[in-house]
């Protein structure tokens, strides 16, 4: 579970020591009053990869050209913080340093802030003495915003606006606090989406940062449901600005599965964003090392071989099945691990090198410019000049300079996913085991491999149309869905799924009944609780409850089990920690679904 890092409780003071140490000159001066943001559309005489505004096509981002670009860039902080403007600038001049992330081949910035630069603010620790940053004295913090975005624009590079916290005094769960209303937030996306109106450096916003529990992905209660509440805050975007990009963070928890903060984007397979105006969505997640937490799949044995599989489940199949672009908004590390190591050369090489598949690719911004990010580091080094040259090289297969990649797949690659494996049927079961067949998936290259899923998890790859799944429980009833894969990565929707039960009983006595609960009904959705009794004699170790909707009704997201649907049919398998049941207890689970108005469906327990 990823607690506050400490990059997010560390910048104020680095900031305030950088202050004290730097002789500022004419921060007394009264910030001035905020004016619009240049309004002018950055172009180039030529129409390279990346001109104008950008809009997408599956999972592919496209220029104005409809030519294929992939981000490569860098996290820049500091708006976020109580400098209410981007660090460094104590240091070196704002130019200077843009101008070097452009020479590493970063193409893109990602530029945290808060609400609180809407008030006027006037930025912290900048240094004016020799002739730096000139040009920003006397400015307010939304002012020096438009220097930074202005400046990009002058030398090729793209802007992504994070709202990153609601104020400086630290990150919150969901995208509103007492103290900022969604109001406010909504408010202040319109300004930002005005205030650079016709100015095509700033090619979207992304919404809210690290969005973690208790926000969910389609629960349908709108204090929490954050894909309703980004729904409505790009639409109040594109409301102003119609032509950018609306960047979506997951949250931390979907179906009961946790991962980092605004890195869980399973629910959108389910539940995906609808904006006013098509081809706006980009998704994007976080992924860290162990130097910002531990996480269970760092001390799995199979480790770094596992981790494609993690990244699969939380976001990379939103790319592979082509449903939108993913940008990897943050990630990041010391260094220091080889556990880290491994880490970012397994996240590289997933992120496909742009050698090979140039712009048909995950899109990312690393976390950080900054060295003084506590828990990551940066790109640059203490004294925010040198730069770090290892870091900065386990990128270079993925960056993107002229944003095209140059790369093989440059012009985009292939992006047509197989269809879905047709026919899946069990052919066999043992007490220990179900066997599976069904009909090869069609493709325009050829497809590569099928993904065999028990559930939700992944139990097996095979070349060929069949699989047998041991190791099982006897007595007991399994969902299957299956999906192809082809070389380029591209994944088909699931097939149709089968439920295979086990012969034999297990040689225990194991029962148990699933009752049915509406806990709220607000007629477009509700949410539903299930509990699951042991009536046996024995503790249980695994149990599934299974009904059929009497309506059109479908499940959007299931915490504590996990699920399969098709058509009205529904099987809930226990989690990993609930599956164990001592005999006369209960554990239960519970679910977001719609339409509302479902009734009490028949619910059938079984248990071993």
């Amino acid at each position: 579970m990823r607690t506050e890092p400490l990059r997010r409780l560390r910048n104020t003071l680095v900031t305030l020591v950088a202050g004290a140490v730097i002789t500022l000159v004419s921060l007394a001066a009264p910030p001035a009053q905020a004016s619009p943001g240049p309004a002018s559309t950055v172009t180039t005489a030529t129409a390279s990869a990346g001109s104008g505004y950008w809009h997408t096509s599956g999972r592919r981002i496209l220029d104005e050209q409809n030519q294929p670009v992939r981000m490569a860039g860098i996290n820049w902080f500091g708006f976020e913080t109580s400098s209410y403007v981007a660090h460094g600038l104590w240091s070196r001049d704002y130019k200077s340093m843009m101008d070097q992330m452009k020479s590493l081949g970063y193409n893109t910035i990602r530029l945290p802030y808060s609400d609180d630069i809407f008030k006027n603010t006037a930025p912290d620790s900048v240094n004016y003495s020799g002739g730096l940053n000139a040009d920003l004295q006397g400015l307010n913090s939304l002012q020096v915003m438009d220097k930074i975005v202005g400046y990009a624009g002058t030398i090729g590079l793209k802007v992504v606006l994070d709202r990153h916290r609601p104020d400086a005094s630290g990150q919150s769960a969901l995208w509103y606090t007492a103290a900022v209303p969604e109001t406010t937030w909504i408010t202040n996306l319109k300004a930002l989406a005005t205030r650079y109106l016709g100015n095509s450096a700033v090619v979207g916003i992304d919404l809210h940062n690290e969005p973690h529990d208790p926000a969910c992905w389609g629960c349908g209660d709108t204090s929490i449901d954050w894909r309703l509440a980004a729904e409505r805050g790009g639409n109040a975007v594109l409301s102003v600005n119609p032509q950018l990009l609306i960047f979506v963070e997951g949250v931390q928890t979907v179906n009961g599965q946790s991962t980092w903060w605004g890195g869980n984007l399973a629910g959108v397979a389910t539940a995906p964003v609808r904006l006013d105006v098509a081809n706006r969505v980009v998704y994007s997640a976080h992924d860290y090392a162990t130097s910002v937490a531990q996480q269970p799949w760092f001390s799995d044995p199979s480790f770094p071989a596992n981790m494609p599989a993690v990244w699969d489940k939380n976001w990379g199949y939103i790319f592979k099945q082509n449903i939108a672009p993913v940008w990897l908004g943050e990630f990041g590390t010391t260094l220091q691990s080889t556990i880290d190591q491994k880490w970012l050369a397994a996240l590289v090489d997933y992120l496909r090198p742009t050698g090979t598949y140039g712009a048909d690719s995950f899109n990312w911004t690393f976390w950080s410019w900054n060295p003084n990010s506590g828990d990551t580091g940066g790109i640059l080094k203490d004294d925010w000049q040198t730069v770090d040259t290892v870091k900065d090289g386990y990128l270079a297969s993925i960056k993107s300079p002229s944003f095209s990649g140059g790369g093989g797949g440059g012009t985009g690659g292939d992006t047509t996913a197989p269809t879905a494996p047709a026919g899946l049927k069990v052919t066999g079961t043992t007490s220990t085991s179900v066997s599976l067949s069904w009909t090869a998936s069609t493709d325009d290259t050829a497809v590569t491999a099928y993904d065999i899923y028990r559930g939700t998890a992944k139990v097996g790859s095979v070349t060929g149309t069949s699989y047998t799944d041991t190791g099982l429980t006897a007595g007991t009833g399994y969902g299957y869905t299956v999906r192809a894969r082809d070389a380029a990565g591209n994944t088909s929707p699931a097939s149709a799924s089968v439920t295979g039960t086990t012969s034999g009983s297990g040689g225990t006595s194991s029962g148990c009944t699933a009752t049915y609960k509406v806990s709220s009904d607000w007629g477009s959705g509700f949410n539903a609780d299930v509990t699951v009794t042991n009536t046996g004699t024995s503790p249980t170790k695994t149990w599934q409850v299974t009904w059929n909707w009497p309506g059109s009704q479908t499940i959007s997201s299931m915490w504590n089990a996990s699920y399969t649907q098709t058509g009205k049919a529904v099987t809930a398998h226990n989690a990993d920690h609930n599956g164990a049941v001592a005999a006369g207890a209960s554990t239960s689970f519970g679910f977001g679904a719609a339409p509302g108005g479902a009734g009490t469906p028949t619910l059938v327990c079984t248990a071993s």
